[in-house]
């Protein structure tokens, strides 16, 4: 089973547990305080799960729009956003829309090809919770996002720019 690594406080934790059961396209929903269901089926299902009080994440595509779920966005508890290849970026640009645009609160997940690599640009844009493909620990990950002092842009971690530190 894939260890969940979550950003708390600054430091990577493992999860205790996930409290996410992966809901299939279709069939009947896994039980558990917690689903994590494909955008399709969201769709469908979710508002009105979402109004019985069920605690939802949704699983999102690389080609599938962040736009689709903004409505819905306030009552998530979770989008995980999927990284087939380690060379497409759309996810990048989906967390940063996220948190940028539509204020989400909820944890930002990174799933799929996944690599330690691309820990410190998800981190920045707003991922907060990772499944590695590589087996990497909390301590590599720490030891990744720590790697750069200096940071040359404003992103959704809120780490201001060095030319901002340079002024102060």
């Amino acid at each position: 089973m894939p260890t969940l690594i979550r950003l708390e406080g600054g430091r990577a934790v493992i999860a205790a547990r996930d409290p996410f059961a992966e809901a299939p396209l279709d069939g009947p929903l896994p039980d558990g305080p917690a689903v994590l269901m494909p955008l399709a089926r969201f769709q469908q299902q979710g508002p009105a799960l979402l109004d019985e009080g069920l605690r939802i994440g949704v699983l999102l595509q690389p080609e599938e729009a962040v736009e689709d779920l903004a409505y819905d966005l306030p009552r998530l508890s979770m989008v995980a956003l999927n990284l087939p290849k380690f060379r497409d970026g759309r996810a990048y640009s989906t967390a940063a829309l996220l948190r940028q645009r539509y204020a989400f609160k909820g944890e930002v997940r990174a799933v799929g090809e996944v690599l330690r690599e691309q820990a410190h640009l998800l981190a920045r844009v707003g991922v907060d919770a990772f499944v590695f493909a590589d087996g990497t620990t909390p301590e590599q990950l720490e030891a990744k996002l720590s790697l750069y002092r200096h940071v040359y842009q404003a992103a959704s971690d809120a780490r201001p720019p060095a030319w901002a530190e340079r002024r102060s």
